[in-house]
């Protein structure tokens, strides 16, 4: 079991969703909390509501420069979670470059950024907890989200590779891969989404797994296993099943 009380984390992307669910898990556990995300409004009433310590900071990821000047603000951290992302539904038929490069630069270009303004930090002091968020669509490429899919896979792969950067280093990297979760991103999706969680479903999980020593969870279960599955699959068979 981690221990949370007193610590200070920083939040990115906690204005709603599994960001401000995830965020009432920790402030009970007695986490100090930062609040990043566009919404100043957002930001301001989910500190008001949560039970200990928090403040809101807004921040848009895109800007890598505002991303260095809001850690410098926020100053020494025991933790970092990474939740900030945007999502419309389209693949190569209806590509929409604009909304294409808003996922990549939010999902992770920002993803990016937080890291380099963190880990070295981090790693200087020899100590930090890491959680970014990926997906359970970015083990494999699927028909009609193209972009979102590109932008989790390269968030899933560099957790995986900070991962194996900083084992036994004192810094905790943790990686967090969930199905849908209903938000008002999710619905946007006119398509049936299995095991759809609520967003506070899906953070007891997370936060269960920020609990532990595993470095990725991946959840529902069931559901899980059926996109790793497909990640040992030959291509002639994954594309004739899954597209």
């Amino acid at each position: 079991m981690r221990e949370w009380q007193g610590k200070r984390y920083w939040l990115v992307g906690a204005s709603e969703g599994l960001g401000a669910a995830l965020a009432q898990e920790m402030s009970t556990a007695g986490a100090e909390l930062i609040l990043s995300a566009r919404n100043p409004a957002r930001l301001e009433q989910l500190a008001q509501a949560l039970p200990g310590s928090a403040h809101g900071l807004p921040l848009d990821v895109t800007d890598a420069a505002a991303v260095e000047r809001a850690a410098e603000q926020i100053g020494p951290l025991d933790g970092v979670v990474f939740l900030a992302g945007v999502y419309w539904p389209f693949g190569a038929q209806d590509w929409d470059s604009a909304q294409a490069n808003a996922m990549a630069q939010v999902n992770f270009a920002g993803a990016v950024a937080v890291m380099g303004a963190v880990l070295p930090r981090f790693t200087v002091a020899g100590r930090g907890h890491i959680v970014l968020t990926g997906s359970l669509s970015g083990y494999r490429g699927l028909k009609g989200a193209a972009p979102y899919i590109a932008s989790k896979a390269g968030v899933m792969v560099l957790a995986e590779s900070l991962y194996a950067d900083l084992r036994g280093s004192g810094v905790d990297v943790q990686l967090i891969n969930p199905g849908f979760i209903r938000t008002r991103l999710t619905d946007l999706n006119d398509f049936s989404m299995p095991f759809l969680m609520s967003p506070e479903q899906a953070a007891t999980r997370a936060f269960a797994h920020m609990n532990s020593r595993r470095f990725a969870l991946a959840f529902p279960r069931r559901f899980a296993a059926l996109f790793r599955l497909g990640q040992f699959l030959p291509d002639w068979l994954y594309y004739r099943l899954f597209a």
